[in-house]
């Protein structure tokens, strides 16, 4: 099992920066920089590209509807390019909420969308003449859509790798089985090991049965705060403010999928808590009222013993990596943390 490390995107980015590389020294194997409505993720990646020499970079994740597919290709290759082969793209459709509340630009057709982009960013990795005729992408654009002059162009530089590894970030079951037929890597969110079978399984199953061996395992890359310790359980609030944001605030009521999750979890009154708290501007309330059961159950809080038969859960689930997210604001205590953890891992 391989642990990486999440940045955060309202974080100070620079003192984050200084840390990834104390984190590649102690052997860390991935940090991904995410996107949200916030600084882009590919500066600061680029940034992480020129402090860093081993450690694999990733975006965790961007959101396919403001780039256009070749624009991601692009950007992935020249980022693959400034790291030497060390970039690893991670895409998602993120929610309703950011792409037309921020982007201003319609969240549809997530299924069919995720498949052409990442059908076009291999075909400009191969360096062939980009050629796709597609339901929602048409490369080049068709004369009657446009001036008729477009010519199918193909990279002019030549990438570092012609398949870059591609992570989607889903939680919905087509989503789901979507990523396992074609992608590289898995990224879900508050991942509850012992539940993962029931919500996602059969998701997973029916995209394997259709998957390419040449893709070869699923990289199934799962976020866990993280604090080891006797007397840690002070820390389960601070991973609860995010958890409230997401169940409660990321999308109208019926258009939520992190409150689908929890629902999904059994968790489906506190979600409809937590939304009308939210929703109703009291977000202190709907903090305070995520149980400490819930952070517990997606989260690595707790003493070494607990922290072990976790690490065991998510084996077992399937885990390959594990996205560290220290609950500390000191740097050493969050490198004591990382390095307890990797003591524990089989």
């Amino acid at each position: 099992m391989r642990t990486g490390i999440f940045l955060n995107y309202a974080g100070g980015f620079l003192e984050a920066v200084d840390e990834v590389v104390e984190l590649e020294k102690i052997g860390v194997d991935i940090a991904l920089v995410a996107e949200a409505y916030s600084y882009d993720a590919i500066s600061q990646l680029g940034f992480l590209a020129a402090k860093t020499s081993r450690i694999e970079l990733a975006t965790g994740v961007v959101p396919i509807y403001i780039r256009t597919p070749t624009l991601l290709a692009m950007t992935a290759a020249g980022l693959d390019y400034v790291s030497d082969g060390r970039f690893r793209l991670g895409i998602g459709t993120s929610g309703p909420q950011v792409m037309e509340g921020f982007h201003g630009v319609p969240f549809d057709a997530p299924l069919g969308r995720t498949r052409e982009v990442v059908d076009i960013c291999r075909q400009v990795w191969r360096r062939e003449r980009v050629k796709y005729d597609g339901k929602y992408y048409q490369v080049p654009l068709p004369a009657d859509k446009g001036t008729g002059l477009g010519k199918p162009l193909q990279l002019i530089n030549h990438p570092v790798r012609d398949r870059i590894p591609i992570t989607i970030a889903a939680l919905g079951p087509k989503n789901v089985e979507l990523t396992a037929e074609i992608a590289e890597g898995w990224q879900p969110v508050f991942f509850q090991p012992d539940k993962a079978d029931d919500v996602w399984g059969d998701s997973l199953r029916a995209g394997f049965a259709k998957r390419d061996p040449d893709l070869g395992p699923l990289d199934i890359m799962v976020s866990a705060p993280l604090a080891i310790g006797d007397d840690v359980d002070d820390r389960l609030a601070w991973a609860k403010p995010q958890l409230a944001l997401y169940i409660g605030g990321m999308g109208a009521r019926g258009k939520n999928f992190y409150h689908n999750l929890a629902t999904s979890y059994g968790y489906g009154d506190v979600a409809n808590h937590l939304q009308d708290l939210y929703l109703d501007g009291k977000k202190a309330e709907a903090i305070e009222a995520v149980p400490d059961e819930l952070v517990r159950n997606v989260s690595l809080v707790g003493p070494r013993g607990f922290i072990k038969e976790r690490i065991a859960a998510y084996a077992e689930a399937g885990v390959t990596t594990l996205l560290l997210q220290p609950l500390s604001g000191d740097r050493h205590e969050s490198m004591r943390y990382v390095e307890e953890l990797q003591s524990l891992l089989p």
